[in-house]
């Protein structure tokens, strides 16, 4: 069951079982409100993309109900998924062609969106001159354009090297910062989660359940240095004990 709020995310005693008969997701229940970043880690299998999936209505759970507004629902997937014969223009501004916006209008929230990125001259350059974290930065334009209050992130930063992964973390804490929406981001790195959340999930091995929560004490924005302080260490270690199976 699917309901609808604005600007907020809600599962309620998720739960999931594919058709094979494997128990993905078993009876999980969070919120993301608006000005929030909540990031969920988990050992491969766990069932964190399969939440996206739902939040998204590209899957129906088998039991709970989900609260989101899908009507501007941000998705960035693992993959820039852009357009091969588009530029980055007009890549970005194809989320507005689809909601029916008017020409004038979706080139003026591309434009912003654009700048939002950084990829200012490379409007004209197509998917295949760029590199892996401009490619990134362009799907997350095409995004903005319809200033989504929620924003799913599928493990966008896991294809590209760390440090271009480490800019894209910056480039997204901005983006929290200047939009303040509600964001559900899955990874697997455990410092990515910290530097960019407000709170840390984790989840167990497949059937996923929620085992450990970590509120995120560190004010924004975040520097880079931020990873090289004692705080960020021990928080990120008790992330990966719980991550390991040493919850309390």
């Amino acid at each position: 069951m699917t309901t609808t709020t604005t600007g907020s995310l809600a599962f309620d005693r998720i739960g999931m079982v594919f058709p094979d008969g494997t128990e993905a997701i078993r009876s999980v229940s969070f919120t993301v409100d608006r000005g929030e970043f909540v990031t969920v880690v988990g050992p491969s299998g766990c069932g964190k993309s399969t939440l996206l999936k739902i939040a998204s209505g590209l899957l129906d759970p088998t039991s709970g109900a989900v609260v989101v507004d899908r009507d501007r629902l941000g998705y960035v997937f693992q993959d820039a998924t852009l357009l091969p014969w588009r530029t980055v223009r007009r890549n970005v501004e194809l989320l507005a062609e689809l909601h029916g916006l008017p020409a004038k209008e979706r080139h003026r929230l591309a434009a912003d969106a654009i700048q939002m990125v950084g990829l200012e001259g490379f409007e004209n350059h197509y998917p295949k001159s760029l590199s892996g974290g401009m490619r990134m930065r362009c799907s997350l334009a095409r995004t903005l354009t319809l200033s989504p209050p929620v924003f799913l992130f599928d493990e966008p930063f896991g294809a590209v090297d760390e440090i271009t992964r480490e800019h894209l973390n910056e480039e997204t804490q901005r983006l929290f910062q200047a939009e303040g929406f509600a964001g559900l981001f899955i990874t697997h790195s455990i410092s990515e989660a910290v530097f960019l959340s407000t709170r840390v999930l984790v989840m167990s091995a497949r059937p996923g359940v929620l085992v450990a929560e970590f509120e995120i004490p560190f004010d924004y924005p975040r520097t880079p240095d931020l990873r090289f302080e004692p705080e960020f260490a021990k928080l990120s270690g008790e992330v990966s004990h719980a991550l390991r199976g040493g919850h309390t």
